[in-house]
C-alpha cells in the first residue's frame, strides 16, 4: 500500500479477497479479543480499527474498512486511513467556514473596486483566507506524515487478521 501521493489527505484502498464476507468479519470479531494493540469495532460489514486512547494523538489515524459480497466465494474490501472523526469534522469545518469567508469577502472586494470605493481592508482578508487554506492544507499534510508509521502498523494488522502477503513498499 503505497503512500505516497502527497495531495491525499485520507488514503484509500480496495482489494478482492477469495473468501465469504462473513467469514471475514468474523476473524476481525476474533481478532478484538485475541489482541490488545487495537481496538476493533464491527458494525454490519463495517469494521473500524483504531489505536487505544492511551496511545491515541491528535493525528492517530483509524482504519475504516468496508467489506462486501461478491459471491460465496469471493468479496471486496474497501479501506479507508483517516483521523478520528472529529478531528476530520472540525478540520472540514473550518475548510468550509475559511471558504465561505473567503468567497463574502472577495465579492465585497470586487463591490468596492467596481464601485471605486477603498476596498483594501476587503482584499487583506481576502488574501489572509487564501493564507489560512494553505496552512490547513499544509497542517493536514504533517498530520499525514506524521502518521505514516501509525497507518502501516494499521495495515500489517488488517493484513495479519486476513491472513494475506502485503505488497512490498520500498
Amino acid at each position: 500500500m503505497p503512500l505516497s501521493n502527497d495531495i491525499i489527505l485520507r488514503p484509500r484502498f480496495k482489494m478482492e479477497i477469495p473468501r465469504y464476507n462473513e467469514a471475514i468479519l468474523s476473524d476481525f470479531e476474533n481478532a478484538k479479543t485475541t489482541q490488545s494493540d487495537f481496538v476493533v469495532t464491527r458494525v454490519d460489514d463495517h469494521v473500524f480499527i483504531k489505536f487505544p486512547k492511551e496511545k491515541q494523538t491528535f493525528w492517530t489515524p483509524q482504519l475504516h474498512l468496508e467489506i462486501n459480497k461478491i459471491d460465496d466465494n469471493s468479496s471486496r474490501l474497501h479501506g479507508l486511513f483517516g483521523p478520528n472523526p472529529t478531528v476530520w469534522t472540525l478540520f472540514m469545518f473550518l475548510h468550509f467556514l475559511i471558504a465561505g469567508i473567503f468567497i463574502a469577502f472577495a465579492i465585497w472586494t470586487y463591490t468596492n473596486w467596481s464601485l471605486k470605493e477603498s476596498y483594501a481592508v476587503q482584499a487583506s482578508i481576502t488574501l489572509l483566507m487564501i493564507l489560512l487554506w494553505v496552512t490547513l492544507y499544509f497542517a493536514g499534510s504533517i498530520g499525514k506524515a506524521s502518521s505514516t508509521t501509525d497507518m502501516r502498523l494499521l495495515n500489517n494488522f488488517m493484513h495479519t487478521v486476513l491472513k494475506i502477503e502485503q505488497e512490498k513498499v520500498t
